[in-house]
């Protein structure tokens, strides 16, 4: 199938402007790789969007496809433990990056990069979660792998109206925690219905700038956002408490001393799910087909179609997306 075509969101850059449409493209112009995937659907996350308006952080060379995230169906495999016909989710690593990305009808990657995916998900609940709910999953694991539990006090959860902070408060709440939910949108309804106990604005999780620790109230954070508030976080955990960090968003500097570390015992997780191995991604992402399957899956993912695709871009970067956008690739099912 060499020269099948297929049709796939394009970014080109011209002169100084990164123009996106889709566009016919074959299978030939895919990079090298073990597994070639049928991609059913994607997702949209903060990451793609930069990589649309031509980000360098995040994509060196154009022209390029983005998409972080697929779900569809194996339709060629030179590895014996992956064959036609499996159901498959690609998250992470490059994909999306500096290899062309799933918001395409077919991607080809590295055997390494592709996960089963749990029978207890569609493709399409799979791609709801995507990239950000497996991100928090991942962090409320290594939370619990840390010894905070649902006994110890409230957990902290910033950028909660985000792609992975709104996953992150829905899976803590289904582990019987009591959740702050903090952000800086007025969407009270909305995180209470994910099982949020308390909704904090932003002003009330930042600042204490000058002071080394504050007054502990968190037995656990999930920051999403970084910089002031990851610090203010940090230095009001309890002793013996753990924060994890996964985004920047608000700055990549962290104005905080050792004191929290030090005198409190605090324990500062680093996620990196774009390079989590692939036993411990299988793992999150089975729970996530099992134990932490939420009941509102369907009600936090919203459908787009992939001529939708560009406009739904323009409002992530405007910061008017709440919840997840699930991006329906194949146009039959």
């Amino acid at each position: 199938m060499s020269n099948t075509p297929f049709k796939a969101l394009v970014v080109r850059q011209e002169n100084d402007s990164f123009i996106r449409k889709i566009e016919t493209r074959h299978v030939d112009d895919l990079p090298a790789g073990e597994v070639l995937v049928r991609v059913h659907y994607s997702s949209l996350n903060y990451k793609d969007a930069l990589s649309a308006i031509g980000n360098r952080g995040v994509t060196r060379r154009y022209p390029h496809t983005p998409g972080i995230d697929g779900a569809g169906v194996v339709e060629v495999s030179t590895v014996d433990h992956i064959r036609p016909g499996d159901e498959v989710i690609v998250s992470c690593y490059d994909l999306g990056m500096n290899t062309p990305g799933g918001f395409a009808d077919y991607i080809r990657v590295p055997a390494a990069w592709v996960v089963k995916k749990p029978a207890g998900l569609t493709m399409k609940e799979a791609m709801t979660y995507g990239t950000a709910g497996f991100t928090a999953a991942l962090s409320v694991h290594k939370l619990m792998n840390q010894g905070v539990g649902p006994g110890h006090g409230p957990i902290l959860v910033t950028g909660a109206t985000g792609g992975v902070g709104s996953m992150a408060v829905a899976i803590l709440a289904t582990e019987g925690f009591h959740v702050t939910a903090a952000s800086g949108k007025s969407a009270g309804d909305f995180l209470t219905s994910l099982g949020a106990k308390e909704i904090f604005s932003r002003d009330q999780v930042s600042g204490g700038a000058g002071k080394a620790l504050l007054r502990p109230r968190w037995a656990g954070v999930i920051d999403t956002v970084g910089g002031e508030i990851l610090a203010k976080a940090l230095k009001t955990t309890k002793p013996g408490g753990a924060v994890t960090c996964c985004g920047n968003v608000a700055s990549g500097e962290l104005p905080v001393t050792v004191y929290p570390f030090i005198l409190r015992g605090i324990s500062l997780l680093g996620i990196d799910a774009a390079e989590c191995h692939l036993a411990l991604r299988q793992t999150i992402w089975d729970k996530l087909g099992t134990t932490w399957k939420l009941a509102m899956l369907t009600e936090l993912g919203h459908e787009i179609s992939m001529d939708q695709l560009s406009d739904h871009i323009d409002l992530i970067l405007q910061g008017k997306i709440k919840g997840r956008l699930v991006v329906k690739v194949a146009e039959e099912q």
